[in-house]
């Protein structure tokens, strides 16, 4: 039995969960999209948001509970919560994803249950920009054509196997990744650059809101790394997406990863926080 006062969320309460994830619309972004699409019906958008609502019982934090697990507005006596109530299901999650104070702690509670993790990535720096970049964009990177899906997905299982640490085809071949990378192309939220007939540069506006789009899957061929490509191609991506997408960009990097650090700081990109990742 629960000692705290925490519930799963259904659609009559949709305003309050809108409400807090206004609160935070970058860590919020991910279910933000699922919930405008989907709702808070279960078995429509594949998972379950929680609230937890302190000793006043007014819902303050949120957990998405799906193929991914993300806090949102998360408190310690919040983090606490959810542990509790995870803690006695199997792990159905591939990840924990958001602010790095919460995940941490969500994960330190968990991993006696669940782990070990794959990987655990603890300092990953929220970029945002509001403003389009003062460098010129590359004019070459563009949107992907729907006919083009096929000289995209090389690239993307590429970026895919370098950025989780396996590759998207191991369990369905592919098609599941491939069938997500044609939707994105679809919806005009793929970007690339072509040479010689194949991509050399790529990015996806992976979730898009009324506040934010959220910018993943940022690739540049080995070939071409070192050569200062990556911050006028991403002012490419980030322009378009501020002109036709949403009032914010926003993405996350590891903090290891310098040249993309500069590259973005060179787009306008300023901090907002650190997320962390906890990979399965």
């Amino acid at each position: 039995m629960l000692t705290v006062p925490m519930r799963q969320l259904g659609e009559s309460e949709r305003a309050t969960v809108e409400r807090i994830l206004d609160r935070d619309p970058y860590a919020g972004a991910q279910i933000a999209e699922r919930v405008t699409a989907h709702g808070l019906s279960w078995w429509r958008s594949d998972g379950r948001v929680y609230g937890y609502g302190g000793p006043s019982r007014t819902v303050e934090s949120l957990i998405w509970s799906g193929a991914h697990l993300v806090p949102v507005c998360a408190t310690p006596s919040a983090v606490a919560a959810f542990a509790e109530l995870l803690a006695g299901e199997p792990r159905i999650c591939s990840s924990i994803i958001g602010r790095a104070d919460a995940v941490l702690d969500l994960w330190d509670r968990l991993a006696a249950h669940w782990g070990p993790a794959r990987d655990v990535r603890p300092s990953q720096p929220l970029l945002v920009a509001d403003a389009e970049p003062e460098i010129n964009p590359d004019p070459d990177v563009r949107l992907v054509r729907h006919d083009e899906v096929d000289l995209l997905f090389p690239a993307a299982v590429a970026m895919y196997t370098e950025e989780v640490g396996v590759s998207p085809m191991q369990d369905d071949g592919g098609r599941g990744y491939r069938r997500r990378i044609a939707e994105l192309v679809r919806a005009k939220r793929a970007y690339a650059r072509f040479h010689d007939g194949r991509v050399i540069f790529k990015a996806e506006l992976a979730i898009v809101t009324q506040h934010t789009a959220q910018v993943q899957g940022v690739w540049v061929d080995p070939e071409f790394r070192g050569r200062g490509m990556a911050a006028a191609a991403m002012a490419a991506v980030t322009r378009d997406a501020l002109r036709r997408v949403a009032p914010t960009v926003s993405l996350y990097v590891n903090d290891y990863n310098t040249p993309a650090r500069k590259a973005y700081a060179r787009c306008g990109f300023a901090p907002a926080g650190t997320f962390a990742t906890v990979l399965f």
